[in-house]
């Protein structure tokens, strides 16, 4: 006969059955009930009249959380494994902020980490093969990080400079009280977003102000061309897989993925 606690993981933890299913299902739409029930609760008019029900609503679903993460523990065949998983952690956070909110009050609206949990529902209904298209994603992001992280350092060298002349010409009078000020103005227009809250006045700030938008508008493709670039690259080392070595490493360039009779990498020529 099964165990209480075998079964309890096969409801838990499988989805090859009609109970893991529904289990899993349902474990969802409390996560999305949880959810609506604290963005209501952040608007006013209808906190005011409903606050008392939207508050029980919260804890009776932290309630059933907090059950539920005490079950998987008991139900796990390595507990302390599942633990330090990302969904170990995930269905931890997805608690902690209600029982936070006793200390401080805003953290109940950190309940929204709930929905990281639906991430489950790839599992459910069997889309494993959408993770692929992640795992693709994830690589190229991880293979353009140093061109991603000179840009970045770029745009904070252009960033720091235009704020610094806008300090320099504007001056406090006009609402550029401070280098780090103009240096937030300066992100705000090269990041095309124009708050309006600071601008200049003066012909040369607003000739300052024009370099910042086109220059915003220059680069803004740049990081897109670095990962559509990089992802076309990891597309063709996936399909062409099988006829690489991707144990060799280039000493020039870094890059891997060479052919497996190569001498030279064909990135940059170095000798392999």
């Amino acid at each position: 006969m099964q165990s209480t606690r075998a079964l309890l993981n096969q409801i838990i933890f499988g989805t090859d059955t009609r109970a893991g299913r529904l289990f899993d299902l349902g474990v969802i739409v409390c996560i999305v009930l949880s959810v609506v029930a604290a963005l209501l609760d952040s608007i006013a008019p209808l906190a005011a009249r409903f606050h008392r029900e939207l508050y029980a609503l919260e804890w009776l679903f932290t309630g059933l959380f907090s059950v539920e993460y005490l079950l998987r523990l008991y139900s796990s065949e390595a507990p302390q494994r599942y633990a330090r998983s990302f969904f170990g952690v995930v269905d931890l956070l997805s608690i902690l902020p209600a029982y936070l909110s006793l200390l401080f009050p805003g953290a109940s609206y950190l309940l929204v980490l709930r929905l990281c949990r639906m991430l489950r529902i790839f599992r459910i209904l069997r889309l494993v093969r959408f993770t692929e298209d992640a795992n693709l994603l994830l690589r190229a992001l991880v293979g353009a990080r140093r061109k991603i992280v000179v840009f970045l350092v770029s745009v904070l060298i252009l960033n720091v400079i235009f704020g610094s002349l806008m300090y320099v010409v504007e001056g406090p009078e006009n609402g550029f009280t401070s280098i780090p000020v103009s240096i937030y103005w300066s992100i705000v227009t090269l990041t095309t977003v124009g708050y309006g809250d600071i601008s200049p006045h003066t012909d040369l700030g607003r000739f300052i102000a024009s370099l910042s938008m086109i220059t915003g508008y220059a680069i803004i493709a740049v990081p897109t061309g670095i990962i559509s670039s990089e992802l076309v690259s990891e597309q063709q080392r996936s399909t062409v897989g099988r006829d690489c070595d991707y144990a060799v490493r280039c000493g020039g360039c870094g890059r891997r993925g060479h052919d497996r009779d190569a001498d030279y990498c064909k990135q940059c020529g170095t000798r392999l």
